[in-house]
């Protein structure tokens, strides 16, 4: 299993404090605010919120894009997940999702995730924590 890295519990480089105690900066939510509409808002929309009936499987078996606001299923897997996901698309394990392991760098990365994950409510968050999300 790959381990993809970028996450520090140190912080970054200018030592910019998290967003309310959270593993991210505002620096990185900004940033991936933007990569988010460059590469995800086509499918998973500008605000995270996914498609309407993500839980219908369309014609062809396959399911639509979910919503990654903290309203389906994106806090269940811990981030390392979320970073493979992201990097090797959704194909692999049935899905539709491309990878984007050649147009987005680990970096990028966590700020998409960070920027998604900005939307979860703390309740949402703090489920995520302690289903072990920074793992």
């Amino acid at each position: 299993m790959l381990l993809l890295t970028g996450y520090s519990e140190k912080g970054n480089a200018n030592d910019e404090s998290k967003v309310d105690g959270r593993w991210y900066t505002q620096s990185q939510v900004d940033k991936g605010r933007i990569a988010f509409e460059k590469n995800c808002a086509e499918c998973h929309g500008k605000e995270a919120q996914g498609t309407l009936k993500w839980m219908d499987a369309l014609p062809d078996g396959t399911y639509p894009p979910p919503p990654l606001n903290g309203t389906a299923h994106a806090w269940h897997h811990p981030l390392n997940a979320l970073r493979r996901t992201v990097y090797f698309g959704g194909v692999r394990l049935g899905g539709t999702m491309p990878a984007f392991k050649d147009s987005l760098k680990i970096e990028e990365i966590d700020a998409v995730i960070a920027y998604f994950q900005s939307k979860w409510n703390k309740k949402i968050y703090d489920a995520w924590l302690e289903r072990g999300g920074l793992k």
